[in-house]
């Protein structure tokens, strides 16, 4: 991966080329993970016959007649479709055929995909020839108990129905878990009102933090083992959503070594001599929401001097987030959420919820607030944040939301950093390359160069 010729926009509708012109007088570094190579469809089919733990899924599976496969939505950049067919291969190896299995594209409480986006997501083999199903967090659920955490564990009757079920997922940068990917396919097929708890249940861990060990991680892997899910594929991509690493068996096995990959390729360095950042949204750049939860930290740790751009083609519009509403939150969202909590909560513990907010009251402290993915914008920043949209989009945004100033021209964009710089020469730029894809860390050159944790690539624009 080595210049902008390689950026791309549109995640899902096209995965388009990104061509942009930069002043000449812009010393441009493009921040790229330093990731392997693609693997082929051989090197992937070998990572199925070498599953973490546990026999391949051929063995495993044998005798079952109704599996269910659990996969991330498109608010992942995980290209599951590369996967499916190695898999659907091994159903069939153990006598069970296509049709008799079942694809649940697991959102979690993202908003509801359109019609054909799990025919993206699965690719054309598995759409003709498995059933395929769309969780809605909002109907009917099963309860299968609760976890030691206290957690209800809710999930979508298709999983309870099921006699074998397996995930398949991506691993990214995650501000609630440090890192997703592994067990926390689980959460995506749960109702609202377990996913609201989870969220509200435990502290986030941070984008980037190491948290195996932390009490979301555990409340997860405890939820996965009571919904049957037993093995799961994890799936790592480069910056052109291209499959670099690919992990299959016993999640609570593989995942620490798969955290630890990612951590060392794509963490990047804070842009604290920038100028000006941009942050480039794909393979994130779905909508607007995700824009907001996964795309724009960089433009958050920059000197407040500096200039601010994200790109994004957010071509399905505004999106929505069901726990972390971004935009038009539903009236009486928040009251809603406590009402969802309060009816999967026991006694004792809205006991000691009271007891604890009035303890808080007493003294003075903070009654507690909603945790999304962004935090809020500090008031000392100097230029807003301009978000690029490119192409034609179908869905109109208005030009500002959240205090971003959304514009569909590049050149107007570059024209209103000039003034913001002061017509300044040999303005600094960090270019994130794929900002969903890296968190932010402190480091120095020598530890970058040796672990490959980064790839610096200076361009003087001519």
């Amino acid at each position: 991966m080595g210049s902008e010729r390689h950026l791309r926009t549109g995640v899902w509708y096209g995965d388009l080329p990104l061509e942009l012109d930069f002043p000449r007088e812009w010393d441009v570094r493009f921040l790229w993970p330093r990731t392997p190579p693609p693997l082929t469809d051989q090197q992937i089919r070998e990572a199925l016959e070498h599953p973490v733990g546990q026999p391949p899924l051929r063995e495993l599976c044998r005798g079952k007649s109704r599996p269910l496969i659990l996969v991330d939505d498109l608010n992942r950049p995980t290209p599951v479709f590369r996967i499916l067919p190695f898999v659907l291969q091994q159903f069939e190896d153990a006598g069970i055929p296509s049709r008799n299995v079942t694809i649940l594209m697991a959102g979690g409480s993202h908003s509801l995909s359109p019609g054909n986006a799990i025919h993206k997501k699965v690719g054309p083999l598995a759409a003709a020839s498995c059933r395929l199903v769309v969780h809605d967090p909002k109907r009917r659920a099963v309860k299968v108990g609760r976890t030691s955490f206290g957690t209800p564990v809710l999930v979508n009757p298709e999983v309870a129905a099921s006699d074998f079920v397996i995930g398949i997922g991506g691993l990214y940068p995650n501000s609630t878990a440090g890192f997703g990917g592994g067990t926390k396919i689980a959460l995506g097929a749960l109702q609202l009102a377990a996913i609201s708890y989870l969220h509200h249940r435990h502290r986030g861990a941070g984008r980037g933090a190491f948290a195996i060990e932390g009490s979301f991680r555990q409340d997860l892997n405890e939820i996965t083992r009571m919904i049957g899910l037993r093995s799961a594929i994890t799936m790592q991509v480069n910056a052109v959503r291209e499959v670099v690493r690919v992990a299959s068996g016993d999640p609570l096995q593989y995942y620490a070594q798969e955290e630890a990959f990612a951590r060392e390729v794509y963490r990047a360095p804070f842009p604290d001599e920038a100028d000006v950042v941009i942050s480039n949204v794909f393979p994130g750049d779905l909508s607007f929401t995700m824009v907001w939860m996964k795309g724009i930290a960089p433009v958050r740790r920059c000197p407040v001097t500096a200039s601010r751009i994200v790109i994004a083609s957010c071509t399905e519009g505004m999106g929505s987030h069901g726990i972390y509403p971004v935009v038009k939150p539903p009236r009486f969202h928040a009251r809603r959420d406590h009402l969802r909590r309060l009816r999967v909560m026991g006694i004792e513990e809205i006991s000691r919820k009271i007891a604890n907010r009035l303890s808080r009251i007493v003294k003075g402290g903070p009654n507690g607030a909603s945790r999304g993915e962004a935090e809020p914008e500090p008031p000392e920043w100097r230029n807003p944040i301009w978000l690029y949209r490119p192409g034609n989009q179908p869905e109109k945004l208005p030009p500002i939301m959240r205090g971003i100033q959304i514009r569909e021209s590049w050149p107007e964009i570059v024209s209103r950093v000039q003034n913001e710089q002061g017509h300044r020469d040999g303005l600094r730029v960090f270019f994130y390359a794929c900002a969903p894809l890296q968190y932010l860390e402190r480091f120095d050159d020598k530890r970058t160069d040796s672990s490959g944790a980064g790839d610096y690539e200076h361009a003087k624009s001519e």
